[in-house]
């Protein structure tokens, strides 16, 4: 670099002093827990006082989906149990 073109430090603090990291706004839900502002809640899946996302029926659908993946690996011989045993004695 030039040196006619160099930035001197506090010009390059200034630009700098923008680039902070600032913590997400966090709201009360009406269940309690807190949440990301505009967004539906992760507990009870509410949004401004309706129910936006069924939790219940995505618990369930988690649930048979690791059930599924679990059987599948046992019909091909990789359980995570004894990926977990080998890994223990490793």
């Amino acid at each position: 670099m030039v040196v006619r073109m160099r930035r001197n430090h506090s010009q390059t603090a200034k630009r700098r002093s923008h680039h902070a990291l600032i913590g997400a706004q966090l709201a009360t839900c009406e269940c309690g827990t807190l949440r990301v502002s505009h967004r539906a809640c992760p507990q009870c899946g509410k949004y401004n006082g309706r129910v936006v996302i069924d939790v219940v029926a995505r618990a369930k659908r988690d649930q048979r989906r690791t059930q599924r993946k679990q059987k599948e690996l046992r019909a091909s011989g990789q359980s995570t149990e004894t990926k977990e045993k080998e890994e223990a004695k490793a």
